[in-house]
């Protein structure tokens, strides 16, 4: 059994592991875990890589639900927790790490007048002379 500590260390970091997978940044778990079960038998690194390939491919194709997978990898992370205590902090790192969710915020500008804008401010005219010569 871990201790309420250590537990929500592995709920936070399944959390995020779900959320890097909507988030399209399988390629960054796969280090993450590649990272944790390095020094760990070749049986557990290749399930893990597995289960994440598995549950990535479910959440995208509506397979399983993000409470699902969440439940899936706190179980497996409190499991590697139980048999490696000494990776509680790489576990903690996930539990802790921002995920970027990849928004991209789109604004509105209107520009009134002559010139050249940009990012709001007007820079000269169209037909400003040009650095060092003429038109």
């Amino acid at each position: 059994m871990l201790d309420e500590a250590t537990a929500a260390i592995v709920v936070g970091a399944a959390g995020n592991i779900v959320a890097y997978m909507l988030n399209g940044r399988a390629d960054a778990l796969r280090d993450w875990v590649s990272k944790v079960f390095r020094d760990r038998s070749a049986d557990e690194a290749s399930a893990s890589l597995r289960a994440l390939e598995k549950d990535s491919l479910a959440l995208v194709q509506g397979a399983a639900s993000e409470s699902d997978v969440k439940a899936r990898w706190t179980v497996l992370l409190a499991s590697l927790l139980a048999k490696h205590p000494e990776l509680r902090g790489e576990v903690n790192m996930m539990a802790a790490a921002p995920v970027a969710n990849g928004t991209i915020n789109v604004g509105s500008q209107h520009n009134h007048g002559a010139g050249t804008f940009i990012g709001g401010n007007i820079y000269g005219g169209i037909n400003a002379p040009l650095a060092g010569g003429s038109q």
